[in-house]
């Protein structure tokens, strides 16, 4: 799935001017407890699925949010409809920013934080830039972007809140649960979430499991057999002097 163009979306995600109101969102008890691990816990818990990619990096650090997502899809340079996402925001939220092709302006700042703060609103994820980066860390509220720049924006063109929308390559509907941390971004649909939660949990029992194997001096050759994988693969193993030996023989004078 590519993104950055708004006929890379049905027309149901397209920015026509639409503001969803009341969609469904996840269970909060089953987003609170994702909270409780990290975002490539669950990622991989989950199949190595719902990653949005290396480009959305934390403007702050050692944070971890999970909420339920509102989106808004803009234009690029233009902020218009994420004063109208705003108004849909409600307390566990994380506010989600897509735009219809790349953009890094500066599209969202301190004062939409505070309206977002007071609204209960745990974060942002925006596929676009971010400015007031001080002022947000400050204020301690959550950041996730692909850039950050001043450059300022308009309110002009009319996109569409709380429809579908594509970051990272994965589709994001409103209601999803986001975990954003230090590693990135990913996202579980709304109807998994239960599924995550208990995934996530036996990952990392295996992990701590795992771990202590490893404190013990375990090798993960062992551990996870892969051993016979070397093996398979053709993958010998060689005295050094015998290496240096063969190397001298073969060396072109």
């Amino acid at each position: 799935m590519t993104h950055g163009s708004a006929g890379d979306l049905p027309a149901a995600a397209r920015p026509s001017g639409l503001i969803v109101t009341g969609p469904p969102r996840a269970e909060a008890r089953h987003v609170d407890a994702l909270r409780g691990y990290g975002v490539a816990t669950v990622h991989e818990a989950m199949g190595r699925t719902g990653c949005l990619g290396p480009g959305l990096r934390p403007v702050q650090q050692d944070v971890r949010i999970a909420g339920t997502a509102v989106t808004a899809l803009c234009w690029p340079g233009d902020n218009l409809m994420i004063h109208a996402a705003v108004e849909q925001c409600a307390e566990g939220d994380i506010l989600v920013v897509a735009t219809t092709s790349p953009s890094t302006d500066g599209m969202f700042g301190e004062l939409f934080a505070t309206a977002l703060h007071h609204r209960g609103v745990r974060g942002l994820v925006i596929d676009a830039g971010v400015r007031d980066t001080a002022e947000l860390r400050a204020m301690g509220f959550p950041v996730w972007s692909a850039a950050v720049c001043a450059q300022g924006t308009v309110k002009a063109t009319a996109g569409s809140v709380n429809v579908p929308v594509v970051v990272g390559g994965q589709w994001i509907r409103p209601g999803d649960v986001i975990l954003a941390d230090d590693d990135g971004v990913m996202c579980v649909p709304r109807e998994s979430a239960a599924t995550a939660v208990e995934a996530a949990k036996a990952r990392t029992a295996k992990e701590e499991a795992t771990r202590a194997a490893f404190a013990e001096g375990q090798l993960g050759l062992d551990r996870y057999g892969l051993r016979e994988t070397l093996a398979r693969l053709g993958v010998r193993y060689q005295p050094y002097a015998e290496y240096a030996e063969g190397a001298r023989g073969g060396a072109v004078s």
